[in-house]
């Protein structure tokens, strides 16, 4: 998991559309930015992939 994500890569491996998981982004974005992390970003950095596959339990 060393590695930058795409957000609809994420969601692919979530198995939600793309909109249910910038939905979530949204709900966790307090955390996001407080990590440094915009939920706009294109591609997510490795410690924001950890937190978000720990939420929706996806095994990278």
């Amino acid at each position: 998991m060393n590695r930058f994500y795409s957000k609809s890569e994420l969601a692919a491996q979530a198995g939600v559309s793309y909109s249910t998981f910038y939905r979530y982004l949204k709900s966790k974005r307090s955390a996001l930015e407080a990590m440094g992390v915009s939920i706009f970003a294109k591609k997510l950095p490795p410690h924001a992939v950890k937190l978000i596959s720990e939420e929706f339990c996806i095994d990278l």
